[in-house]
C-alpha cells in the first residue's frame, strides 16, 4: 500500500502542480475565461465519466496493471509538455487545451483499475486502513506539488519553466509504479476477504448491461445514489474561493493557502475515518453527510474565521469521499466485478456533480439563504440513503 501510495503522491505533484496554475497558464496563452472554464469542465467530466468505459474494460481484459500504467504515463508525459506550448505562437493554446484534456482522460483510464489493485492489496492490512494511507500519501503530493509550482513561478516569474520541472515527479511515478509492479505482480495474493454475496438475477444480464454494471448488487447502487447525493450537495472549491475573494474575506494571494490546509485536513480524515472503518465498518460514512450539510452555512458565511472553518470541514469530507467511500464499494461487489463498479461509481459521481454545480450556479446570485437550505436538504438525502444502504447490507450478510 505505501508502493501505491508513493506512486499517487508523485503523480499528485505533476497533475495537482499543474492544476493551481492551469487557468492563468491557458490565460497567458490567449484564452478567454469562457475557454478557461470550458476545458477545465470538460476536463473533469472526462476525468470521471469515460471510467464507465474503462471499468468494465479492466474486468473483462484482466489487464489492471497495463490500464493503471498507462494513465499515469499520459499525465507524466502531457504535465511537462505543457512548457512547451508558449514557444507556439497561436498553435500554443490549442496544443494547451489538447494536453490538459488528454492529462484527464489519463486519469480516466488508470482510476478503476488501480482502485480495483488498491482493494486487493488492502487486504492484508484492512481495507479501510489501505484506503486512507493511500489517500494520505496522496494528498501530501497534492499539498507539495503547488507549493513547488508557486515556488518556480515566484523565482522565475514565468509559468513554463514550473511544468518543465514537473517532469520530475513525473517519471519518478512511472518508475515507482513499474517497480511495484515487479515486486508485487499479483496483489490478489493479498485479498483474503471471500467475495461479497451477490443476488442471483432473474435472467442473465444481457453483454452491454454487463458492461454497464447493471449485474451488480443492488445495495452498491443504493450506495451510488447515496454518495451521488453527498457529491451534489457539497460546495465546491472553485465556490468557496470565488465567494471568499469576491467578498474580500481572503485575499487572492492566501486562497492556495486555504486550499494547501483543505487538503491537509483531507489526509487527516482519510486516516482516521480509514482506521474507524476496519473497526466499525460502513456506519462510519454516516459522518460524510453531516460533514457536508455543515459546509455551505460556513463558507457562504461573511466571517473570515467561519470560511476557514467551513473549508477545513470540507477537506475532510473530501478525504473521506476520496478513501473509506472506496473501501465500502470494494466490500459491496464481487472481486471480479470491482473495476466495473468503480467506473459505475465514478460515473455516478460525476453526473451529480454538474448537477449540484449547476444547481450551485443557479441560486448562488439569487439567495444564499435558499442555496444553503437546498444543498443540506440534499446531504440528508444522502444520509437516508446511506442508513438504506447499510440496513440492506446487514440484511443481506444475515440472510447469506
Amino acid at each position: 500500500m505505501v508502493s501505491f501510495g508513493a506512486v499517487s503522491l508523485a503523480a499528485d505533484m505533476v497533475y495537482e502542480g499543474a492544476r493551481s496554475i492551469t487557468g492563468p497558464l491557458l490565460g497567458a496563452l490567449g484564452a478567454s475565461a469562457m475557454v478557461v472554464g470550458l476545458v477545465a469542465g470538460a476536463g473533469e467530466a472526462m476525468s470521471l465519466l469515460l471510467r464507465l468505459a474503462f471499468g468494465p474494460l479492466a474486468d473483462r481484459t484482466g489487464r489492471y496493471w497495463s490500464l493503471t500504467l498507462v494513465g499515469y504515463t499520459l499525465t507524466a508525459v502531457c504535465v511537462p509538455l505543457l512548457a512547451v506550448a508558449p514557444f507556439l505562437g497561436g498553435a500554443g493554446l490549442a496544443l494547451a487545451c489538447l494536453l490538459i484534456l488528454t492529462e484527464r482522460a489519463g486519469k480516466a483510464v488508470r482510476s478503476p483499475a488501480k482502485s480495483a489493485l488498491l482493494a486487493q492489496a488492502a487486504g492484508a492490512v484492512g481495507r479501510g486502513r489501505g484506503f486512507a494511507v493511500h489517500k494520505a500519501l496522496d494528498q501530501l503530493g497534492a499539498f507539495a506539488g503547488p507549493l513547488l509550482v508557486a515556488a518556480l513561478v515566484a523565482a522565475t516569474g514565468l509559468i513554463w519553466p514550473a511544468m518543465a520541472v514537473l517532469a520530475v515527479p513525473g517519471a519518478l511515478a512511472v518508475g515507482l509504479l513499474l517497480w511495484t509492479r515487479l515486486r508485487v505482480p499479483d496483489p490478489a495474493a493479498y485479498d483474503t476477504d471471500p467475495p461479497a454475496p451477490t443476488a442471483a438475477p432473474s435472467r442473465p444480464p444481457t453483454a452491454l448491461g454487463r458492461w454497464l454494471g447493471t449485474d451488480l448488487p443492488r445495495r452498491f447502487f443504493l450506495f451510488a445514489a447515496a454518495a451521488g447525493a453527498a457529491t451534489a450537495g457539497l460546495v465546491t472549491f472553485g465556490i468557496i474561493s470565488f465567494h471568499a475573494s469576491r467578498t474580500g474575506l481572503v485575499p487572492l494571494a492566501s486562497v492556495p493557502l486555504l486550499y494547501a490546509g483543505a487538503m491537509a485536513t483531507a489526509a487527516v480524515a482519510a486516516l482516521v475515518s480509514g482506521y474507524l472503518y476496519d473497526r466499525w465498518s460502513g456506519r462510519v460514512l454516516l459522518a460524510l453527510p453531516l460533514l457536508g450539510a455543515a459546509v455551505p452555512a460556513l463558507v457562504l458565511s461573511g466571517g473570515v474565521g467561519a470560511v476557514i472553518t467551513g473549508t477545513l470541514i470540507w477537506g475532510a469530507a473530501v478525504g473521506v469521499q476520496d478513501s473509506t467511500v472506496k473501501a465500502l464499494v470494494a466490500d459491496l461487489v464481487p472481486a471480479a466485478r470491482r473495476a466495473t463498479a468503480y467506473g459505475v461509481f465514478a460515473a455516478a459521481q460525476g453526473l451529480a456533480a454538474l448537477v449540484g454545480g449547476g444547481l450551485v450556479g443557479a441560486l448562488y446570485t439569487r439567495s444564499l439563504p435558499t442555496l444553503i437550505a437546498v444543498l443540506g436538504a440534499t446531504q440528508f438525502i444522502a444520509l437516508a440513503l446511506l442508513a438504506v444502504t447499510l440496513a440492506d447490507r446487514r440484511s443481506t450478510s444475515t440472510s447469506s
